[in-house]
């Protein structure tokens, strides 16, 4: 029943630069190796970006820690060609059911639109996660994959940085052109330019208990709002790789988390959920507590930041992993087109516009779930309760229910890189939005075949345009999700959101909607 998990240890080399005394210039540095700076790695490294990672430590994470990745997020994986493995060692699952007391009071589906190539979420340990991820950078020529390689101090000019990094060997210089910071919620990267943290911390505990056991439990996600075995507070569960269960258990602003994680504390709770003649065994213990928060810019001159270095959420609803996930899709094709020259510097001032439009979003989602989750006053609580009770039987109050409202992509509705509907649309997928995958009527799927560029997708034969064209049939399941009639073009960008959308084809109008899109002004 144990989970055999030996977590490696990555060998440390020094570098040449270090090892010849020279000081280097790259055109890219990533620091931190967690899921997010190796997505970053990836996506930069697909695009034809030589990139140097650096990570102070030399394996993957202690513990579960992230284990919920969402379909959009599996969409990203795949396009950078890892999600394969992923799929196969994580766990799938779509239905959610929350319980109120001993009953179930509300279920949801995640995925109610079938036809789609990727599942609604996996679960899936981080440390399998990271392992896989450094496996893909290890194999690609264009990352270059530093271990025990610590930041301690970073200055900047207009046109680049100057990092200070500390080795076994000694400490050493190098040069980047540009930075981007995922080191994480305590980013010492952060610290050193002085950027500022906007929002709150929660003062309520929570214990994560990774548990080995073989149960009968179905692969959903179950939420429990004070249950029987748990009066007054709130358990999630979820199903993990390799038979281990995550459990959390809310315990209260006053919990001492010392006391908390020890096992004769532990073991006592999972009993009285799981029942006393219950098997297992306690693989990770952790107490945490959460803020609600992010960076004042995401951009400080040559430095940007992604992940949990730029936005902190409550672990309800999945958040954390999946948007920093979907801050690297944003960044690194207007990365490569900035080094490219096909754009101005100027355009990387949108990653700003959009992500962080999204990050407040998610914070909006992320307290208020909180707010459900562990209300702060007994009216609070009344309310809460009584929505619970309504929901057993009345539909109008399932939608307030709130367990975590689940990770999906934000459309970017204010951002200036977006072209706004001059045509009529009955649907579709509007601009700012990620575009929705759909099966093609010769096989395959639309995100596969979209590719990491700018394309347009045409719904019939189209006119000379200089950018790659995919025909589609205006007929069937992919023109139905894109109110696709005849005639009908997408601009969809490097990063698969939509651009801009038309009812007819216009060469004029396409080129000034890339332009827009890059950050040029006309």
């Amino acid at each position: 029943m144990q989970n055999t998990y030996t977590y490696p240890e990555f060998a440390y080399r020094q570098s040449d630069e270090q090892r010849r005394g020279e000081l280097r210039r790259h055109p890219l540095v990533i620091v931190g190796a967690g899921p997010i700076g190796l997505t970053m790695a990836l996506d930069c490294a697909a695009r034809g970006i030589a990139t140097v990672v650096l990570d102070d430590n030399n394996s993957v994470s202690i513990g579960s820690r992230a284990v919920c990745y969402a379909k959009r997020t599996l969409e990203v994986w795949n396009r950078l060609g890892v999600v394969e493995p992923l799929l196969a060692q994580g766990v799938s699952w779509q239905v959610g059911k929350v319980f109120f007391r001993d009953e179930l009071a509300y279920q949801f589906d995640l995925l109610p639109q079938a036809q789609q190539q990727m599942p609604a979420m996996i679960n899936l340990q981080q440390y399998y996660l990271e392992e896989q991820l450094v496996a893909a950078c290890d194999a690609h020529p264009q990352v270059d994959l530093r271990w025990k390689h610590r930041l301690t101090a970073l200055e900047q000019g207009d046109d680049g940085a100057l990092l200070t990094i500390e080795t076994p060997d000694g400490s050493f210089k190098l040069q980047a052109d540009w930075v981007v910071a995922c080191d994480g919620a305590n980013s010492d990267t952060r610290r050193m330019l002085g950027a500022d943290f906007q929002g709150q911390v929660f003062q309520d505990r929570f214990l994560i208990a990774d548990v080995v056991m073989q149960a009968e439990f179905p692969t959903e996600r179950w939420f429990w709002f004070d249950p029987p075995f748990h009066r007054g507070q709130s358990v999630l569960l979820h199903k993990q790789s390799n038979n281990v269960w995550r459990i959390d258990f809310q315990l209260g602003r006053d919990a001492d988390p010392v006391e908390e994680k020890k096992p004769e504390n532990v073991i006592p709770r999972i009993r009285a959920m799981l029942g006393p003649d219950a098997r297992f065994e306690l693989e990770w213990v952790s107490v945490y507590q959460f803020a609600c928060r992010r960076i004042d810019q995401f951009r400080h001159g040559r430095v940007m930041f992604a992940g949990d270095a730029a936005h902190q959420v409550s672990p309800f609803g999945a958040r954390g992993a999946n948007t920093g996930v979907q801050d690297c899709d944003n960044l690194a094709w207007k990365l490569a087109a900035v080094m490219d020259g096909r754009a101005p510097v100027a355009l990387l001032d949108s990653y700003h516009a959009e992500r962080a439009f999204a990050a407040d979003d998610n914070l909006l989602q992320s307290t208020r779930s909180t707010d459900f989750i562990t209300p702060k006053t007994r009216a609070s609580l009344r309310l809460r309760n009584a929505v619970l009770e309504l929901a057993k039987t009345e539909p109008f109050a399932r939608p307030l229910v709130n367990s975590g409202r689940l990770s999906t992509p934000t459309p970017y509705t204010q951002s200036p890189l977006i072209t706004a509907d001059d045509d009529r649309f009955d649907g579709g997928v509007a601009p700012g939005s990620p575009c929705v995958d759909a099966p093609l009527p010769g096989g395959g799927w639309l995100l596969e075949a979209l590719g990491e560029g700018f394309v347009l997708l045409s719904f019939g034969e189209a006119g000379p345009c200089s950018l790659p064209v995919l025909v589609a049939d205006s007929a069937g399941l992919l023109a139905e999700r894109y109110d696709g009639r005849p005639g009908t073009c997408y601009l969809i960008r490097p990063d698969q959101y939509v651009a801009a959308r038309w009812r007819g084809f216009d060469a004029a109008k396409i080129a000034a909607a890339v332009q827009r899109s890059l950050g040029v002004k006309p």
